[in-house]
């Protein structure tokens, strides 16, 4: 998408954005340009900084993890903070990947949208960034269900039914209630955060 700027003789000047690929994301990483002590994921082409993690943010995410894999080590991969590949230009790292089971645990590739049941993402200072950038993300992607933790309104975010790229469904799970997926057997209640 080109951004238009305005110069001094009043001329509009369009600049065009250079989104980068996995594939050029990775070879900075192996260039030494990205560095693994960066913070970074890649969304459509853009590569983000990602928000600092409170100790609140890491506890929850130690927490619904452990949770998880009692619940779906038989049934699933629980991935923690690890790279799901979307496509060529979208490689976010989620807090939680709840994913088909293979037998090579996704050594010989990352989690795919198709290969996934639910996605959690934990927030605090992120909440804006999750629920404007990372829902539709996920929803154009066919995620089947994505949760945010919602640590500042102390509430699961729910949201299902992925179609032309938006959630069909949205429901809040406030602190007296259980989160309940409806891909896979999991069930959390949402006060234990």
């Amino acid at each position: 998408m080109p951004i238009i700027f305005e110069n001094s003789s009043m001329t509009k000047t369009a600049a065009q954005r250079r989104l980068f690929t996995v594939s050029d994301y990775y070879k900075m990483a192996e260039a030494g340009i990205l560095s693994p002590d960066d913070r970074v994921e890649l969304i459509r082409g853009e590569i983000l900084k990602k928000w600092r993690k409170s100790s609140q943010h890491a506890g929850t995410v130690n927490h619904l993890a452990k949770l998880a894999i009692l619940a779906l080590h038989e049934k699933a991969v629980v991935s923690v903070q690890h790279p799901m590949s979307i496509n060529d230009y979208s490689e976010p790292e989620p807090d939680i990947v709840v994913a088909k089971r293979r037998k090579d645990m996704y050594r010989s590739a990352h989690p795919r949208p198709e290969d996934v049941f639910l996605l959690i993402e934990v927030a605090d200072s992120s909440l804006a960034f999750d629920r404007k950038v990372k829902t539709p993300l996920y929803a154009q992607a066919g995620i089947p269900e994505y949760w945010i933790v919602n640590l500042n309104d102390r509430q699961i975010e729910i949201f299902r039914s992925p179609a032309e790229g938006e959630y069909q469904e949205k429901q809040i799970v406030k602190h007296t209630e259980t989160a309940v997926c409806s891909v896979i057997e999991f069930a959390v209640a949402a006060g234990m955060f």
